[in-house]
């Protein structure tokens, strides 16, 4: 990354981004420019990869100006969440072309994976290019980070038969990198997802909280947050932490579970309606996600939505084939009487429409 006392340089002048990128050794530029009409301010933002002159982003915000200084926060929060995904989208196609990939190479690879969705198959995919990472580097902090968080995610998202092992796998690796590195953020925020999913739900939130005291534009800690209320018997605020992380990162590669959050609390709820507006919602962002398909087909299914219900078992099941109630119900993340309570809806949920018992 250049300084911006070096990119203030080139404001206002004709620029061959070819030639700057060479000067200034970059493989990416970002563009901008402010306009402001009356009472609104509009900010054109364009991601350009030096090598080759392509646009690989492009984004306007066109806001009022009302206080500034949030404004700004907003669009910088914006502009640097999705440029995380989109680097890392752009780095992991340049990885692809390698006969000899270095470890950053394949931990973009992985993290590129990891992006596609929440099947078990991306997920092991993404773990094994974090593997191979470390394997060229043993000190390489974002692969180990990127195993804590695959393996946790395995976990969480009951993709798998085995998730007590991955989630006991996951933590001592996170804490391996706090031990390295005390203010990694997203290490911060991946131990407390295996927290809030493990009966800690008051240790986890707090951890997503110094995650977001190192870095407040870290959306997925202000979601997990949210889930961690639904796990403590306040599945009401769970909407608030979620709807700040898609302030945040409206469009960020995992905004689908983030809306799962919200849909899951609504079910606990009893507000059927909305759960099916919120699942529905993040599987339109991404359909590659097998528990929003069947808590979809529980809500459709409570609501007397049957046929709509039924087509979201198969289509739950088409992404992962050996889920059922029993994988679900016998791996707990909370014992909250309002918690379970609400669980033990969305089983009925799921057996009205058709997902299998095991």
């Amino acid at each position: 990354m250049i300084a911006r006392n070096t990119a203030f340089t080139f404001k206002g002048k004709a620029i061959d981004v070819k030639k700057l990128g060479r000067e200034l050794n970059v493989r990416y530029i970002l563009e901008g420019s402010v306009q402001r009409g009356g009472s609104r301010l509009r900010v054109n933002v364009q991601l350009i990869d030096a090598e080759t002159g392509n646009h690989l982003w492009a984004e306007r915000f066109d806001k009022p100006v009302t206080n500034l200084f949030d404004l700004q926060g907003e669009i910088v929060s914006r502009i640097a969440n999705t440029l995380d995904a989109q680097l890392v989208s752009a780095e992991a196609r340049r990885a692809e072309g390698s006969l000899h990939p270095d470890a950053m190479d394949l931990y973009f690879q992985g993290r590129a994976w990891a992006n596609k969705g929440v099947t078990i198959e991306h997920t092991l995919q993404a773990r094994g290019f974090f593997e191979r990472a470390l394997k060229l580097d043993p000190e390489n902090l974002e692969a180990l980070v990127g195993i804590a968080f695959v393996d946790a995610t395995i976990g969480a998202t009951y993709t798998s038969d085995d998730r007590p092992a991955r989630l006991a796998a996951a933590e001592p690796a996170v804490i391996k990198v706090l031990s390295m590195a005390p203010q990694h953020a997203l290490a911060h925020a991946v131990l407390g997802n295996i927290q809030i999913v493990t009966y800690r739900a008051t240790q986890g939130i707090a951890e997503c909280e110094r995650a977001l005291a190192l870095d407040p534009n870290l959306a997925t800690a202000h979601a997990w947050i949210g889930l961690g209320k639904a796990y403590l018997g306040r599945p009401s605020e769970t909407e608030g932490h979620v709807r700040e992380a898609l302030r945040l990162s409206p469009r960020d590669t995992f905004a689908l579970r983030w809306m799962l959050f919200v849909g899951h609390s609504k079910l606990l709820l009893g507000a059927d309606e909305e759960a099916a507006m919120w699942l529905g919602r993040g599987i339109e962002t991404n359909r590659n996600y097998p528990l929003g398909h069947f808590l979809l087909a529980a809500a459709l299914a409570l609501l007397g939505n049957l046929d709509q219900a039924k087509a979201a078992v198969q289509g739950g099941l088409a992404l992962d084939p050996r889920f059922t109630i029993r994988r679900y119900s016998t791996n707990l993340s909370s014992n909250d009487p309002t918690y379970l309570a609400g669980r033990a809806r969305t089983y009925e949920g799921m057996r009205i429409a058709g997902v299998p018992e095991g």
